[in-house]
């Protein structure tokens, strides 16, 4: 396993692990996926590769990735995220976590139309996403739900934690993006999957192989340590 660390920050056992979706439990970005079927692939890969890496404000780019798509018929885009792949590893770690007991989450800005899918193909406990508004068989290039502004990733987490009995310390999160940064801070322990160094540093950890069975013995090792000192 190719990964860097730094100090632990979690109690020996978790009960929660917070998953993002795109780059994470799929091997793809969604809306990048969703603009080229609309001919528009330049110019939402930019905004989102700016987005990423907090270069651009997060509810500014979400709007403005999500106009591209306007016009795209729900049918073509049902076909573009159609041969979206789960991330390798992906089944192995959620098998894993849920054979200690603990529970799984999918907090992402993506959409529904593949998020649906993530959810069943996976078994995950609990899933947010946000839902593409369509209209007359069209996009409208517009979007709805709880995950479309900065920090709104944070606000759902909140809302999990607090109706389900968590507490943040026994929450490790996984994520690749600038949007991310907000749950590590939050969490526990933290994993950035495959992420640029600006987000890596904020995490407890660094995994830079895209297959989330490497994963697995990070949690077993969270398992078997002793509680750090407070």
């Amino acid at each position: 396993m190719n990964c860097s660390s730094k100090s632990c920050a979690v109690p020996n056992q978790f009960k929660l692990v917070v998953f993002d979706m795109d780059s994470t439990l799929i091997d793809a970005e969604v809306i990048d996926e969703l603009a080229n079927a609309a001919g528009a692939a330049a110019e939402v890969s930019k905004i989102t590769r700016l987005a990423m890496n907090g270069e651009m404000d997060y509810t500014e780019s979400f709007q403005k990735r999500v106009a591209f798509l306007k016009g795209l018929s729900y049918e073509k885009a049902m076909d573009a995220v159609s041969k979206i792949q789960i991330m390798p590893g992906a089944p192995e770690l959620i098998d894993f976590i849920h054979s200690t007991g603990s529970k799984t989450a999918m907090i992402t800005c993506g959409f529904n139309l593949v998020a649906d899918r993530v959810e069943r193909e996976l078994n995950l406990d609990y899933v947010f996403s946000n839902e593409l508004v369509v209209k007359d068989g069209l996009l409208t290039g517009e979007a709805t739900g709880l995950l479309r502004t900065t920090n709104s990733k944070e606000k759902v987490f909140e809302k999990i934690v607090e109706e389900h009995g968590f507490r943040f310390s026994e929450c490790v999160v996984v994520g690749d993006g600038a949007n991310d940064i907000c749950l590590f801070k939050r969490a526990g322990y933290s994993i950035a999957f495959n992420a640029k160094p600006t987000v890596q540093k904020h995490a407890n950890i660094a995994v830079a192989e895209k297959d989330l069975r490497c994963v697995i013995p990070i949690l077993k090792e969270l398992i078997s340590r002793p509680p750090c000192p407070v």
